[in-house]
């Protein structure tokens, strides 16, 4: 046996045995030291109190010397007690530690793939890219993450996600990106607004018009390419606000707010109080699917393929880029 011995009293206190110490025993001596009443305890524990007062007992026999002050209300610890309580906290992290890196060690041994994404693809299909993927790839992990696509830069960089889905053309020369179809842009207005009666509207129709934007924030983002595009058909935007995510911008639009300009596939996001228009002018934002150069994983090839595959489904044209990964 491995003992310790309390400096004030000199009495060898065991610390662990070859049958070993219930570790149970242990963590119901640190939540009677915490609580220091047996009755809270047990409540704490979800447990009635004789069986804690049992547990108490036997570590005291196990150990040979008195753990608490019983006479003392509320309950104190002996001095072998608070000695006791200290080595009780070690082994238990110990435990723990062990237990967190057994945990971490089988599931390491599980592919894992991570996909960071802006929230507007999210109506782009990107659900049915991800649930053909998980049908192809049943043991593969799959963890989303929703970032902007400058943040997604940055974690590929940093091995943080394995693929990235956004809308902003970045150069940098450790990603590569391959731009998967340049999406419609369509106005989004208020049901009550005169410019739902037409079935498309121009830009220059937005001149006097409250215009809402997203993201706020970081820039540079769709909402800068939404701004350029009303700017390179000489409409400067009265911008009425910049709202931070999709989804608040169509609830704005629907308090009759302003107009917002989105991607064709928000038309998903049905909502009594908006209405959707396509645009006079040509106007596109692409879907961009971004990874690490010289990164090529199997699970990187599975979600081109899938998304190859899909794309022809839908009749949409399969970029070149994604056939060559």
């Amino acid at each position: 046996m491995i003992g310790f011995k309390d400096r004030l009293g000199g009495i060898n206190i065991p610390l662990w045995y070859e049958n070993g110490m219930d570790l149970r025993n242990l963590r119901y001596f640190v939540t009677l030291a915490t609580e220091r009443n047996f009755n809270r305890a047990a409540e704490r524990l979800n447990i009635a109190q004789p069986p804690l007062s049992r547990a108490i007992q036997q570590l005291e026999a196990e150990v040979g010397a008195e753990l608490i002050d019983r006479s003392t209300r509320p309950l104190r610890l002996t001095a072998v007690g608070r000695l006791f309580l200290d080595q009780a906290h070690s082994v238990l992290d110990r435990a723990e530690a062990m237990r967190s890196t057994m945990a971490s060690m089988v599931a390491s041994r599980q592919r894992r793939f991570v996909i960071g994404f802006v929230a507007s693809t999210i109506y782009a299909r990107l659900p049915q890219l991800i649930r053909a993927f998980r049908a192809t790839a049943p043991d593969v992990e799959l963890v989303l993450v929703e970032s902007s696509t400058l943040d997604q830069i940055v974690a590929l960089k940093e091995g943080r996600i394995d693929v990235g889905f956004g809308r902003i053309r970045f150069d940098d020369p450790e990603v590569r990106r391959v731009v998967l179809r340049d999406e419609p842009l369509i106005a989004a207005l208020p049901a009550t607004h005169p410019l739902a009666q037409q079935e498309v509207i121009s830009l220059l129709n937005l001149r006097d018009e409250r215009i809402i934007i997203y993201p706020r924030e970081p820039r540079p983002s769709y909402a800068d390419q939404v701004i350029s595009l009303l700017r390179d058909h000489a409409v400067e935007p009265r911008i009425a606000q910049e709202a931070r995510e999709l989804q608040t911008a169509i609830g704005l639009v629907a308090a009759e707010e302003g107009i917002a300009i989105v991607p064709e596939s928000v038309r998903r996001a049905r909502t009594g109080d908006v209405v959707y228009r396509e645009l006079a002018e040509t106007a596109t934002s692409p879907i961009i699917m971004s990874y690490k150069r010289g990164v090529r994983s199997p699970e990187l090839e599975i979600m081109a393929a899938v998304i190859a595959k899909n794309y022809a489904i839908w009749k949409y044209q399969v970029p070149e880029g994604l056939i060559s990964l």
